[in-house]
This record gives structure tokens, C-alpha cells and sequence, in this order.
């Protein structure tokens, strides 16, 4: 979302979002709020609060809900979406106090850009009211932009939100960069909405589980588990995503499920009634063990307690990057048991000398490993593509 503030010396209002590599600001206007200095902080904190209803809309999309009756989750995001049209009039003629009493509209997004325009009426520049006002135009055709997948531009400030659905373009994206680079990259992170780069990573991370399988004769679900006894790796997700995938579960659900789990937990709430009996069931398996008087066992009692596996404050991000850790495990796996091309004529290479190979020698091997790897992962994800998109 944008954040609005004023730049107190010069008394003008600011604009600034992040865009997953920093952060990009704007001047609002160049009309100092000049007046009341309590109304000229009020109208950014209300601007802030319009932002934050708008991309609400993109993260919580009504197509995403289970039902769309009257009075449900799903009723009232369709709700706020449909007032989009209401939010530039709002900010020219806004509900202003009429004989003691305010008309108060339940929908947030139009309350908001109400809440903006009775900030405007106050400060009363028509100038200032004008260049708001395309601000916030500016704002929605970021959000509307967002929601077909295009994040370039303003709408570039979703790649640091988490959405409880997946693009599919963007989804198509996230696959073609990792297509080029099957362990992740930088664009991956910084480029494309993290849900739905989510998507993609599960896909090629049963990929490059089923490549690794395939070497070590392990089994693809504990891939990612066994690669933490070589490097310590956040292995507790990638194995649930991959154990939910061998049963039958699609990138899209999967990751969707997790991540929508998480943002109901963000909101204080418990996303699974089931959940109250898995933690009853834990409480009883390990309370005969644990002193509860005892702060520090206490402690790691609730710490072993998890309601979610990612970081309610950032899921889809937390998400993509434990999968993209589950694909490095992969590669550990892989080049612990996996050959590279030519090895034989390598070894009967090393053999003819009486010294120790070089690093020279050890980096060859392994950029030959490597190659060998991606080329495999590639054709594993492509033969699986089908239940990508």
C-alpha cells in the first residue's frame, strides 16, 4: 500500500511505497497544507487509510472466498470492490455533518475516500483538492492494474503483499523465470507477486525433488529433510508442501491453502476448527514431560505449538523463500549422490597425476553437476506442466 506524509519544513504531502528493492516516493502536491497543523497530518493518515482499503481489495479478492451470500466474507469484499466507482466523487463532495449527524457508509472503501474528502473540505484549496484527487486516481488504476497481473509501474508495490489468490499471469511469469534459473533469482523476489511466485516454486520443487529421488533413491517427500543433515535448511514447509503434492494436492491449492491460513491467523483468528484437536492431541502427548511451572519448558512448549507454518506477517514471502531453500536441498541432494558427465574419463584424468587435484578440478566437477541438474529439473517440470496453470 502507499503511505502518505508531510514533509514538515516545506509543510507539502508525500507519497511512498515500497517496491520490493527500496522505495519509491512522490511530491502529492506543490501546495504546502498550510492552516491547521493537525488537519495537515490529518489528510495522510487518511490518504494512508484509503491506500490500505484499496489494496485490501487486491489481497482479500471476493473470488477467493467460499461463498458470496448476503453477510458473508466474500458478499462484503465484492461490496468494497464495487466501490471503486464511489471513491473519486467522494473526495469532491463528501458526506459533511448535517444538523449534528454524519451519514456513515459500512462499505470501508467508501467510508475512506469520504474520510478524504471531509480532510480536503477542511483544509478547502481547490488546487490541493484537484492534485489529490489525481493522486488517488493514480492509486486505483495501480490496483486495478495489479489485479490482471501487470505489476510494472505503481502497481510494482504488490510484490511486497500477499495475496490469498495466484495471477495466472503471474503465475506464468514466476515459471518462466525459473525456467532460467530453476534455483530462484533475484527477479523472482523482486519482480512478481510472491503468491503466485509461490505457485511456481511448489511446481519446481516437486521437480527437483523427483530429479534428486531419482539419484539418491530416497524418497521425494523427505528430500528436502534428509538435504538439512548437509546444510541446516528451513525444512519443516518444503516437506509439507511436497507430502501435500504427492497426495494429490495442485500448486495452486496447496500454496493457497497455506497462505490463506496464515493471513486468517494475522487477523487473530484460527484458520482450521481441526487445528483445536491437533493441538489438544499435542498438549496431551507432551504434557506428562513438561513442567509447566518451569518458564523455560513452558516456553518451548508454546514455541512447538505452531498455528502456521509461515510468518503471519509476511506468508507469501516466508513461503517463497522456504521453497526456493527446498530446491537448493534438492541440488545438495542431488550433487551428493549424482555423477557428472564424463566422470569416468575425469577420474582415469586423475589418476595419471601423482598431486592432489586442484580447485580448478573440484569447481569443474561440480559447475558439470550443476548443469546436469538444472537440464534434469527442466525436463521434470516441464513434463508436469499441465498442473501448473
Amino acid at each position: 500500500m502507499t503511505r502518505y506524509a508531510v514533509d514538515e519544513e516545506r509543510g507539502l504531502p508525500l507519497a511512498f511505497w515500497s517496491v520490493g528493492s527500496g522505495d519509491a516516493a512522490s511530491v502529492v502536491a506543490e501546495l504546502p497544507l498550510a492552516g491547521d497543523p493537525a488537519a495537515a497530518l490529518r489528510l495522510p493518515g487518511e490518504l494512508s487509510a484509503l491506500s490500505s482499503a484499496l489494496w485490501r481489495c487486491y489481497t482479500h479478492p471476493a473470488s477467493a472466498a467460499p461463498s458470496l451470500e448476503v453477510n458473508t466474507s466474500g458478499w462484503r469484499r465484492e461490496g468494497n470492490r464495487e466501490a471503486f466507482a464511489t471513491v473519486l466523487p467522494a473526495l469532491v463532495e463528501p458526506n459533511l455533518p448535517r444538523n449534528g449527524t454524519i451519514l456513515i457508509s459500512y462499505v470501508p472503501v467508501e467510508e475512506s475516500a469520504h474520510r478524504v474528502g471531509r480532510a480536503l473540505h477542511e483544509i478547502g484549496n481547490s488546487g490541493l483538492t484537484e492534485r489529490v484527487t489525481a493522486e488517488v486516481k493514480a492509486e486505483l488504476e495501480a490496483v486495478e492494474q495489479a489485479e490482471l497481473g501487470d505489476l510494472s509501474g505503481r502497481a510494482r508495490q504488490a510484490v511486497v503483499l500477499t495475496r490469498v489468490d495466484a495471477s495466472p499471469a503471474q503465475v506464468a511469469a514466476a515459471d518462466r523465470l525459473l525456467h532460467e534459473e530453476p534455483l530462484g533469482s533475484d527477479a523472482l523476489l523482486r519482480d512478481v507477486d510472491p503468491a503466485a511466485a509461490a505457485v511456481a516454486a511448489a511446481h519446481w520443487l516437486q521437480a527437483a525433488a523427483s530429479v534428486a529421488a531419482v539419484e539418491s533413491g530416497l524418497e521425494a517427500e523427505h528430500i528436502v529433510l534428509e538435504a538439512d543433515n548437509i546444510e541446516a535448511l528451513p525444512h519443516e514447509t518444503p516437506t509439507l508442501v511436497l507430502e501435500s503434492l504427492a497426495s494429490g494436492g495442485s500448486p495452486h491449492a496447496v500454496v493457497t491453502s497455506l497462505i490463506q491460513g496464515a493471513m486468517t491467523v494475522a487477523e487473530g483468528k484460527l484458520p482450521d476448527v481441526e487445528l483445536l484437536d491437533s493441538l489438544s492431541e499435542e498438549l496431551e502427548r507432551v504434557a506428562p514431560h513438561i513442567n509447566l511451572e518451569d518458564a523455560g519448558q513452558r516456553e518451548q512448549l508454546m514455541d512447538s505449538l505452531r498455528i502456521t507454518p509461515l510468518d503471519p506477517s509476511r506468508p507469501a514471502l516466508d513461503l517463497l523463500e522456504d521453497l526456493l531453500s527446498g530446491i537448493h536441498g534438492c541440488w545438495l541432494i542431488y550433487q551428493e549422490y549424482a555423477e557428472p558427465p564424463g566422470s569416468e574419463e575425469a577420474d582415469h584424468a586423475e589418476e595419471d597425476y601423482d598431486e592432489e587435484p586442484d580447485d580448478a578440478y573440484y569447481e569443474a566437477r561440480r559447475e558439470g553437476l550443476m548443469a546436469a541438474f538444472v537440464e534434469a529439473v527442466r525436463a521434470a517440470a516441464a513434463e508436469e506442466h499441465g498442473q501448473l496453470l
